[in-house]
């Protein structure tokens, strides 16, 4: 069986998607996970884009092992030397430089003849060649591009030294049959292609992402990009899990395997949802809520009777447990200690402690303790930002027929402060008056709340989104209570903000505002 490579672009190009703004830490917890579910390569950002986005991708190259390590940069020395500067201490380094090849992107975004796009494509690579040993070369909006200029770019660039050639969708405009044609194309009129992988990157504008992806494998092509839940730029990138599990589900057609660690998907999509603040919809191929639940009795009587009949995949293989409760109150720190372990957590006992704090509490606040609730506690207790400000107390009285009227008591270091207001219902008091405490100005761009598990006692997960000077600072917390998770998400976005702020960290440049050729999609 073939081998096909797994890419991962959720840091970068996932990143890229409307509100969503991981820190340094966030990054480095979701390239630890991608590490533990073996994916091939992790593109790590773009270093040329913001100190933040530089310092996140040298932190990566710096302790995650196994995976290569890519950095995105344009086809100008500047970005390359940038990108080789954050990258550079990885164990296996990649230079990921790309360039628009497509009529439209050359005339009105670079603004040069296609004889000037391939020599800075050669000079770019060669550049790149001399100061890392992998490098791969994108063709941006490739499936837009006349193929003979992609022929012959794609041979100048391999004898410049890509050891990888992107074949990028950029704009999600390729249909399957088209796709296959290009890369088959390729195969057959680049006369140095055997030198080089060729890898695709494809988008969902018009839902065929996935679809694309499997149509280029079919011709040949053996590394795909992708995002785990798709996320990405507009309407997102090929969605690792749907590619990876339709390779490992169809291996009779495909006839190639991946390395991917199938059991951890579920773990993977999870923490991405939640740091990026995307939820994953309940009908998501895969890690969807709904894609191994059986509500119509034709179904439900198939599954009892044997699960193949309806279900085409097992919820193990993907991660998800069989089982439900299997820790509660009277449960000891050893039996806790090897749940978080079984779950895939490498923790130190300093930070088992203080989650084990956690635990006990929510325990004699809750009836039955689910894996989804460890999860929920490992992430709100140990992926916090630095707190600036701690919840220390909060009242609030709300009725049908009374004004809201909230109390809260916030904790900076020794000084405590306490504020009080009216809203329009109790969430609004509670955060009308932790504005009036913190006294920094912020807007509420985005607030939803959400249970964590089912019944009546199910954890309440409320995520926030605050803007200021154009960054989106995003918070999550968690409890039982709904009013003391929403305000904990609302300390914890402020967390965030007043750390920059007091740090003096310059806010990263937002999608959409890094230059008419700057992102690749």
């Amino acid at each position: 069986m073939q081998r096909v490579m797994i890419f991962d672009t959720t840091l970068r190009d996932g990143e890229q998607s409307p509100g969503v703004s991981l820190s340094v830490e966030e990054k480095l917890e979701i390239a630890r996970q991608l590490a533990r579910m073996k994916v091939d390569v992790i593109e790590a950002g773009f270093p040329i884009t913001s100190q933040g986005d530089f310092e996140a991708v040298r932190a990566i190259a710096q302790e995650i092992e196994g995976p290569i390590i890519a950095a995105l940069a344009r086809s100008t020395e500047v970005d390359i030397r940038r990108a080789w500067e954050a990258v550079s201490p990885a164990a296996r380094p990649r230079i990921h430089t790309f360039v628009s090849t497509s009529e439209i992107h050359m005339k009105y975004m670079l603004r040069k003849e296609p004889a000037q796009v391939l020599k800075m494509s050669v000079e770019a690579v060669r550049l790149a060649r001399e100061l890392c040993p992998d490098v791969e070369f994108s063709a941006q909006d490739a499936t837009r591009s006349d193929p003979e200029f992609l022929y012959r770019l794609i041979e100048a660039v391999i004898e410049a030294g890509a050891t990888t050639i992107n074949i990028a969708d950029t704009v999600g405009y390729t249909m399957p049959g088209e796709f296959y044609k290009l890369i088959a194309g390729i195969r057959t009129n680049v006369p140095n292609i055997h030198r080089a992988v060729i890898s695709v990157h494809c988008h969902n504008d018009l839902g065929m992402a996935t679809a694309n992806s499997l149509a280029a494998v079919e011709a040949g092509a053996r590394q795909i990009e992708c995002a785990v839940n798709g996320i990405g730029e507009r309407a997102g990138n090929t969605a690792l899990e749907e590619v990876v599990m339709a390779l490992a589900t169809r291996h009779d057609y495909y006839g190639v395997q991946t390395g991917i660690v199938t059991e951890q998907i579920a773990r993977t999509s999870h923490l991405v949802s939640t740091f990026a603040g995307m939820p994953v919809q309940p009908n998501k191929a895969i890690v969807g809520s709904n894609a191994f639940a059986h509500e119509s009795g034709i179904h439900q009587d198939g599954v009892l009777k044997r699960p193949e009949t309806y279900e085409i995949m097992k919820p193990e293989s993907i991660g998800l447990a069989k089982g439900r409760l299997v820790l509660g109150k009277h449960s000891g720190r050893h039996a806790f200690r090897d749940k978080l372990a079984e779950m895939g957590y490498n923790l130190s006992e300093l930070d088992v402690d203080s989650l084990f704090i956690r635990f006990k509490a929510l325990a004699d606040r809750k009836k039955e303790i689910t894996d989804r609730d460890i999860q929920a506690i490992v992430e709100d207790t140990l992926y916090k930002a630095e707190e600036v400000y701690r919840l220390g107390a909060f009242q609030v009285s709300s009725g049908n027929n009374s004004l809201p009227m909230a109390t809260i008591v916030l904790e900076k270091g020794k000084e405590s402060i306490r504020h009080a207001a009216s809203g329009d219902g109790p969430v609004d008091a509670v955060y009308k008056a932790i504005d009036g405490a913190v006294g920094i100005s912020y807007r509420l761009v985005d607030y939803s709340l959400k249970a964590v598990t089912s019944g009546k006692d199910a954890l309440g997960e409320a995520t926030v989104r605050l803007e200021r000077n154009g960054r989106v600072f995003l918070g999550r917390g968690v409890s039982i209570d709904i009013i003391e998770a929403s305000a904990l998400a609302y300390i914890n976005a402020i967390n965030k903000m007043a750390s920059q702020v007091e740090a003096h960290l310059p806010a990263p440049t937002s999608s959409g505002q890094k230059g008419d050729d700057a992102v690749m999609g």
